[in-house]
């Protein structure tokens, strides 16, 4: 498998390699590179940053306050497509604690953008 490293600004080519159980990564410069390499082949998790409606009818930023499995990715952004944030949410706002059972709350990371026929 390759990939890129995102964990810092070098954004090393990766590859990652298992064999019998074992697996090697390649092409890291630092052990950030190689704990990501790993995670990413057994365990990929993302960040996920969108935008929410709010009771008004304008939208807020809000994002996941820690990385959630990569294949829960759309499963949280259909729910958070359910959900409506309070008009005057403030950053660091929590609209929903543990989304899914995944131990990630959704965090308001922004100032609300009222709607735009108002």
């Amino acid at each position: 498998m390759k990939t890129i490293c995102i964990n810092c600004p070098m954004g090393c080519p990766l590859e990652i390699t298992e064999e019998d159980g074992k697996i090697t990564v390649r092409g890291y410069t630092c052990k950030r590179g190689l704990d990501y390499g790993v995670s990413e082949y057994t365990a990929p998790v993302r960040t996920v940053t969108t935008l929410m409606r709010t009771s008004d009818g304008g939208v807020v930023p809000v994002k996941t306050s820690r990385p959630v499995p990569k294949n829960r990715m759309f499963d949280v952004l259909e729910r958070i497509r359910t959900l409506i944030a309070p008009a005057d949410a403030d950053i660091g706002c929590v609209v929903e604690h543990d989304i899914l059972a995944l131990g990630a709350d959704i965090v308001v990371t922004g100032r609300p953008a009222p709607h735009p026929n108002k």
